[in-house]
């Protein structure tokens, strides 16, 4: 009987949306780490492709002498600001990927039933988890507008169109825009989490007056 109400608890609401949480928890970290890894814009898919075609300089067959290394120089500047924003959200990403693993975990194991306080502590931490969100998700953009609004970024984006490169625009790319609105639906998921914790915490209180039905 156990081992039956803890595999129910996987089918239950809460439970649902907090698998949802660790989908778009993960979906934000894979965003992250491809705006970290990310050159710039630039992918050049020739020969080699990719990754290889860039690290190996075919990135730059079309520069020639300083012009190459003016543009060596200033991606390496432009990844290094990048890097501080991009490593920020990934750990926010990776916390964001335990918390809901973690109370998965609890309530499988039948904690919330044994204490049903649990669901408001887990509610109240949803919400600020929320809340948190919003700050999390301006400082994450407005951080990387203020990369793409600096100087090194407008000279590379020139260089590289004077040599008719395209993909350097000073602008925030389809990884960046998605993590962001990947936060506004987390921030969502985790309002609703919330609310559904209350619900079962007057569930289980409501149960425990009536053991006599269980």
């Amino acid at each position: 009987s156990l081992e039956r109400r803890r595999c129910l608890y996987l089918h239950t609401g809460r439970a649902c949306c907090q698998m949802v949480e660790v989908l778009l928890a993960a979906l934000i970290l894979v965003c992250s780490s491809v705006s970290c890894g990310s050159a710039g814009g630039y992918t050049g898919l020739p020969a080699l492709g990719g990754i290889y075609y860039y690290q190996y300089g075919g990135a730059y067959s079309g520069f020639s002498g300083a012009d190459g290394e003016r543009a060596q120089q200033l991606d390496q500047r432009f990844y290094l600001l990048k890097l501080p924003i991009a490593r920020a959200a990934m750990a926010v990403g990776g916390c964001l990927l335990v918390f809901p693993c973690v109370l998965i975990l609890v309530s499988v194991l039948q904690v919330p039933w044994h204490f049903s306080a649990w669901l408001l502590i887990e509610c109240t931490l949803y919400i600020v988890i929320a809340v948190g969100t919003v700050p999390a998700l301006y400082y994450f953009l407005s951080s990387l507008l203020s990369v793409y609004n600096s100087s090194v970024c407008k000279e590379r984006e020139q260089l590289y169109q004077s040599k008719g490169y395209q993909g350097f625009w000073c602008s925030l790319h389809g990884a960046e825009i998605a993590a962001g609105l990947l936060g506004c639906m987390a921030a969502m998921a985790y309002l609703l989490s919330a609310g559904l914790a209350v619900r079962d915490y007057r569930t289980v209180h409501e149960q425990k007056q009536k053991p006599l039905q269980l």
